[in-house]
């Protein structure tokens, strides 16, 4: 493919280098992208002299280049192109592997690409009832040969979603038409028979027990072929985290009836892992978390957590919190999709306007709605003893806990973009008096990142919740809102805003019947690791449901820092009140592990 016609170089040239080769690129006309393309695609060029490559490593990947660079060509529409590679002055298609010189001297490319093309006649057929083929192939569109890949993918995948599982691209003729640069294309698609879900298999050595790993999986034998159901079941068998890997393998031919035999390849997780978790603040304290999990306890892919919490060591917002805690969720109980979860928890919160002991039980169902949005049912029931200025109550709630989240966000523990909103509403009633009530609560997060470099990142959480049908004396003081401290407004003191109030004389502070709180934060990455903080916080708690009643509001506001880390950045905010008789007068510090929101 000698290049001898006149023509205006377009040179990307590399300098001389130290170990005397001279790599040039000369490509006659053509975009700056067309050029960079080039000079990307060629093996010469990816050579590190570093490696101290041989002259035959130079010949091997000069021959090779010719195939590279002419599908760079092909890729943009370029078919009447001519490539030349000299090396050392000779054309290196004429030089055999093993003759290569002992020194190279120079590696000289010289590429024409042509006028470029337009598609023409275009068919690729049959195709099923309403599928789209990409814009871009089209009459008169450049004919690009990627776009005629994507084109014949689309039509043997619409063929894979209505059950032909085995359609394949099939003759095919394309015509290059040079005097007129014009490109035909014509590609039949060989469709095969429509095919039902046949045998499934599961290979490996699985700790999990077959029947389970096929429960869970939920494929429809029987069923019109479908891909999305494949994918669906390696979803739903990584969900349970007792697979590290999951793979569903359709055999290569096809079974009796038209039927496609399936094989499920899964690779156990480590079955039992421990989890810590450690947070600091100036006033709440220290917080230390840590748990036990097993992945796969009963055999079949149930996951079993038994978790302890201390927090507020060392505070002065009340005493010491305790939490035991027990979880056995156990996945495709009825239907593939819908898992059966249960939790018992033992606790003590020693807060400042409340000391609470608690027991309680729990379990339902849960379930997808859609791809991205999770929902729960349940029942409840819990017992416990309150002290509270108002005076020492015992009781025993029935509750029917139910919600829903939407998870959205590109990265949960660092989120850049998207959105996250949870709702959860817990009806109960006291089992001795039968007063009934209902605590609802929403919170909403949204992401935005800014700038080609992606380095401001905008942040804002909104919380809103209320308690209904019942009133302050009557509700659980933990159903109750607060505000202040590191989870809703940081810079004011933990849990300082509630009711005020006066009975016979005695003022007494409780939660509120409503809340509402916002927090928005300005993260600004200024290295890889490094990012700072800007934020300010704000809550308000309402005496009745609904903010019908008095309504109290406070602020906060200050600056971060955090440090990324494999797990997820450290956390270290420093804020303020913003609002009030003693604004920027206090300091509050937090520490930990992970946005604080």
């Amino acid at each position: 493919m000698k290049h001898t016609a006149l023509y205006l170089v377009a040179a990307l040239a590399f300098p001389t280098m130290s170990w005397a080769q001279d790599i040039s690129f000369e490509i006659t006309d053509g975009s700056d992208i067309l050029k960079a393309a080039i000079r990307d695609a060629s093996l010469v060029a990816a050579l590190v002299p570093e490696d101290a490559p041989a002259p035959q490593d130079y010949i091997a990947a000069a021959r090779a280049d010719y195939r590279r660079l002419l599908t760079t060509l092909y890729s943009r529409g370029y078919y009447g192109g001519t490539i030349s590679i000299s090396v050392n002055g000779l054309e290196a298609a004429d030089i055999a592997p093993l003759d290569a010189p002992s020194a190279i001297s120079t590696v000289n490319y010289v590429v024409n690409p042509g006028p470029r093309f337009t598609f023409g006649a275009l068919s690729v057929a049959p195709l099923p009832t309403g599928t789209t083929l990409p814009e871009t192939f089209r009459t008169g569109e450049f004919a690009r040969s990627d776009v005629i890949s994507e084109a014949v993918t689309t039509g043997v995948e619409a063929w894979h979603n209505t059950g032909y599982a085995k359609a394949t691209a099939g003759a095919q003729k394309i015509t290059a038409k040079h005097n007129d640069a014009v490109l035909d294309v014509a590609v039949n698609i060989d469709t095969g028979p429509q095919l039902t879900f046949g045998e499934l298999t599961i290979s490996g050595n699985s700790a999990v027990r077959a029947t389970r790993i096929a429960k869970i999986a939920g494929l429809p034998t029987g069923a019109i072929y479908n891909p999305q159901d494949l994918l669906d079941a390696e979803r739903r068998l990584r969900e349970t985290g007792a697979f590290d890997s999951v793979s569903a393998v359709e055999a290569d031919q096809i079974g009796p009836n038209n039927t496609l035999p399936i094989e499920l390849q899964p690779v156990d997780s480590k079955p039992r892992r421990i989890g810590y978790g450690i947070e600091l603040s100036s006033i709440e304290g220290l917080k230390v978390s840590s748990y036990w999990l097993h992945r796969n306890f009963l055999g079949g892919a149930e996951r079993f957590r038994v978790e302890g919490e201390i927090s507020g060591i060392g505070g002065a917002t009340g005493g010491t919190d305790y939490l035991l805690g027990a979880s056995l969720d156990r996945p495709a109980v009825y239907g593939p999709d819908t898992n059966l979860f249960s939790r018992a928890e033992i606790s003590r919160f020693d807060e400042p306007n409340y000391l609470i002991d608690k027991v309680s039980l729990e379990f339902g169902l849960k379930r997808p709605i859609r791809d991205d949005i999770d929902g729960f049912a349940g029942v409840g029931i819990l017992a416990a003893r309150e002290v509270t200025s108002l005076g020492n109550k015992t009781y025993t709630l029935l509750t029917l806990p139910l919600g829903a989240t939407m998870e959205r966000r590109d990265n949960p523990t660092d989120a850049k973009n998207g959105y996250y909103i949870n709702l959860d509403a817990t009806p109960f009633v006291n089992v001795a008096t039968g007063d009934l009530g209902s605590r609802v609560f929403a919170d909403a997060r949204v992401y935005k990142t800014f700038g080609e470099t992606g380095r401001l990142t905008l942040a804002a959480r909104s919380q809103i919740g209320t308690v209904m049908g019942s009133v302050i004396t009557d509700t659980p003081a933990d159903f109750l809102f607060y505000s202040g401290g590191g989870g809703t407004v940081r810079g004011q003191t933990y849990d300082s805003l509630g009711i005020t109030s006066t009975v016979d004389g005695v003022t007494t502070t409780t939660g509120g019947l409503s809340f509402i709180g916002a927090q928005i934060e300005a993260r600004v990455a200024v290295t890889d690791k490094i990012g700072v903080v800007g934020f300010y916080d704000f809550g308000q708690i309402g005496a009745d449901a609904g903010f019908a009643g008095a309504n109290e509001w406070h602020a906060g506001a200050g600056i971060g820092m955090r440090y990324n880390t494999g797990i997820g950045p450290i956390r270290l905010d420093i804020g303020t009140p913003a609002s009030g008789d003693n604004i920027a007068q206090e300091v509050q510090v937090y520490i930990g592990i992970g946005q604080s929101f």
